[in-house]
């Protein structure tokens, strides 16, 4: 394995990082907005009233998207051990 073929997993590993994560914080952030919106309206400030919502939304989406997870991290780990064989 030469420097590209290492260069080549770095960059595919950080852009896999980055679209595995996106639906986890775009519910994340989605809940964490809705929220804050409804403690305004309602002048409800409890620090700790965002949490529950935003582990229930991370966690049902996380189920919904497991099967994506599992084939991009899959479609990675392929692509890893190619480029690494192919080196030996």
């Amino acid at each position: 394995m030469n420097e590209a073929d290492a260069i080549e997993i770095v960059h595919r590993t950080i852009v896999t990082i980055l679209v595995v994560s996106g639906p986890l914080v775009g519910a994340a952030m989605i809940v964490g907005v809705a929220v804050a919106l409804l403690q305004a309206l309602t002048q409800v400030q409890e620090m700790t009233l965002t949490f529950v919502p935003k582990i229930v939304a991370m966690i049902a989406v996380l189920g919904l998207s497991a099967p994506f997870i599992g084939s991009k991290i899959n479609t990675l780990a392929q692509f890893a051990y190619a480029r690494i064989e192919k080196g030996y």
